[in-house]
């Protein structure tokens, strides 16, 4: 029998919770592994306070490179409709006990003892994301993300809080965007309206009008933001994974009846908020826009150039249609914050002077989704629900699942 008042101890795992959610600060390491699967971002952040008192320390930060083993492995089960089961379900605890050890090998870098981390805030290997409209013959959002919480928390002898989307979804979500929960908490400002963009596989941003109110935040998912630019990279320059600084679409030329084909799906029609995955957007999709447009033959370089203006495009569509005529600033995160044709084509779009960079806010673009994770944790752990409204239809509640290392 436990008894939190009453003459017995509690458990040890419980007492371990309770230490960490009553401490002055507390020291949590954020994960993060996106759809472009190009590593593993770990972020030991110190927190005080929580809610709009949260005050961030990024303590370390760095990115764990995947090798191509690794990559291969999960692009086996990655955003395919058929799976080889027990491939996907060895992947899960697989992903976790990496990652367990990733961490491990950077608290050894940085000299930190396992012992002093309070909690371990892991997103998780999204391999599917399935919003009840991809589906519409068994109407139900759906996400997954491998990478066991419990292998994780075992192999570091770390709590460890995962698999966050799930609530999401059960509370009236789609499992995504998350970011809103910490753009809000860690940037939102008195008296400047801000866009929080995030460009990664799949492009999203928070809008935060001035004032701080929870209520008239909105966030989305754009559709595309590097996933279709990688996928062709990769597969036309094998042993390339990205367009290092759009070195192959600066060369091209984009083409116009190509652009409209990809912008045709009925995806950038459906009302706003959204979300979506590569699980639609793929090189299956370009290659049927390229069937549809007669672009079969397009050399590479105009294929690229007319992916990253299809990006810029939808991105500064929704961009415009959020905000409408108020002004407002950008600040930018993610791969795609350092593609230079991508980010001067949507300052043209949106008339802007200027992208800024989260970086101007103290948060590096690159840690950005890491530490965000690590912010839901420690509202987890300590906050109070935060009342968003319905209108962005993002549901008030905590996140994550906790696992205890023993």
């Amino acid at each position: 029998m436990l008894t939190i008042f009453g003459t017995m101890a509690l458990n040890v795992n419980l007492s371990r919770l309770t230490r960490a959610a009553t401490k002055k600060s507390r020291l949590i390491i954020g994960l993060m592994s996106g759809t472009s699967m190009d590593g593993l971002d770990i972020a030991l952040c110190r927190f005080s306070g929580n809610g709009i008192k949260t005050k961030l320390e990024l303590v370390k930060f760095e990115t764990v490179s995947y090798s191509d083993h690794i990559k291969n492995r999960i692009l086996e089960v990655f955003a395919k409709k058929q799976v080889d089961f027990v491939k996907l379900s060895n992947l899960n605890p697989w992903i976790g006990i990496l990652h367990g050890r990733m961490i491990l090998d950077c608290l050894k870098r940085w000299k930190i003892k396992p012992g002093s981390i309070d909690a371990i805030a892991s997103h998780g290997q999204t391999v599917m994301h399935a919003p009840s409209f991809m589906h519409p013959d068994d109407p139900i959002n759906s996400t997954f993300q491998i990478g066991d919480g419990d292998h994780i928390a075992h192999a570091t002898g770390i709590l460890t809080i995962s698999d966050f989307r799930q609530k999401h979804i059960a509370a009236g979500g789609e499992g995504a965007p998350l970011a809103v929960y910490g753009d809000f908490l860690l940037m939102a400002d008195e008296k400047e309206n801000r866009i929080l963009l995030n460009i990664g596989g799949i492009a999203n941003f928070t809008y935060l009008p001035a004032g701080k109110n929870a209520a008239k935040v909105f966030v989305t998912d754009t559709g595309p933001g590097n996933t279709l630019i990688d996928q062709a990279v990769r597969h036309y320059f094998p042993g390339q994974y990205f367009d290092k600084d759009a070195i192959h679409a600066q060369k091209g030329t984009v083409h116009g009846g190509l652009l409209q084909a990809l912008k045709s799906n009925p995806f950038f029609s459906m009302p706003l908020p959204r979300t979506i995955g590569p699980e639609l957007f793929n090189m299956e999709y370009v290659r049927q826009a390229q069937h549809n447009s007669q672009t079969e033959s397009l050399h590479v370089s105009d294929l690229l150039a007319t992916l990253t203006r299809f990006s810029a495009e939808t991105i500064s569509a929704c961009i415009k249609e959020t905000a409408g005529k108020k002004k407002f600033e950008i600040y930018l995160s993610g791969g795609g914050a350092h593609n230079p044709l991508l980010v001067s084509s949507m300052q043209k779009l949106l008339g802007l002077k200027i992208l800024h960079k989260t970086e101007e806010l103290g948060i590096p673009g690159d840690a950005k989704e890491a530490i965000l994770f690590a912010v839901l944790a420690n509202e987890t752990l300590t906050g109070k629900v935060i009342n968003f409204g319905s209108r962005a239809k993002i549901p008030s509640v905590h996140l994550g699942k906790i696992s205890f290392p023993t």
